[in-house]
């Protein structure tokens, strides 16, 4: 109230209505509505950390294959005809090398179980010739080559040897086969530890091999450091 000329003066007195929102600093108004945010009942349906990750590769991936269909030939069809042309490369590549897996070994020799003569092994590859088991009946064959070598006394007898080292040694007191013994030793590695596959005709080679080689004069003043021939 104001005193004026000794009479009192009443001002009107103002008066907030409640529905009426009060400002707030903009400031402080971020801070409160994060701090409201921020509590764990908002969150309940969020995605997970794989689901957001996810969620952003298929959002990646969307955008690549729109990019790459608005950029290839004939658009999405070009883009339907280059993935089919690709698939069918892969496909060709998985026939002509086979399914990609390495044989469990527990190293590279050759042999991997109890001693056998020769004969067993040629017995046995031709059992798995005959089932059509191409790749065991590789690994038999090339087994009994480098068995009858040693039962020759033209290699000596290590169970450790591997094939390129029994076809190197072999080589020597047989240089007409040398170029046959290291293809039968790699034959023997890409479908033991490559993970290839063979067939008919890479058996027929290693078994007509064995063939040559036991009807092969050695040459025995070239013969492996350590024979007994």
């Amino acid at each position: 109230m104001s005193v004026t000329g000794g009479a009192t003066r009443a001002w009107p007195r103002a008066h907030v209505d409640d529905d009426v929102p009060v400002d707030l600093p903009r400031v402080p108004a971020r801070e409160a509505a994060e701090r409201e945010l921020s509590k764990p009942m908002y969150h309940e349906n969020d995605p997970n950390l794989v689901e957001r990750a996810l969620n952003s590769f298929w959002e990646w991936l969307a955008e690549v294959l729109d990019t790459v269909a608005g950029a290839s030939p004939g658009g999405p069809l070009g883009l339907a005809v280059i993935a089919l042309l690709v698939a069918a490369l892969v496909a060709a590549l998985w026939w002509r090398l086979g399914t990609p897996h390495r044989t469990l070994t527990t190293g590279d020799a050759l042999f991997d179980d109890r001693p056998r003569s020769a004969a067993e092994h040629r017995a046995t590859a031709e059992t798995h010739a005959a089932a059509g088991r191409w790749n065991q009946a590789v690994q038999e064959r090339m087994r009994a080559i480098v068995r009858s070598l040693e039962e020759r006394a033209l290699l000596e007898p290590r169970p450790s040897r591997t094939a390129d080292e029994a076809a190197a040694e072999a080589g020597r007191p047989l240089p007409g086969h040398t170029d046959a013994l290291r293809t039968a030793a790699r034959t023997f590695d890409d479908v033991t530890y490559g993970g290839r596959t063979a067939d008919q005709h890479a058996y027929t080679r290693l078994r007509d091999l064995d063939t040559e080689l036991g009807r092969t004069k050695p040459d025995l003043t070239a013969t492996a450091p350590g024979a007994t021939g």
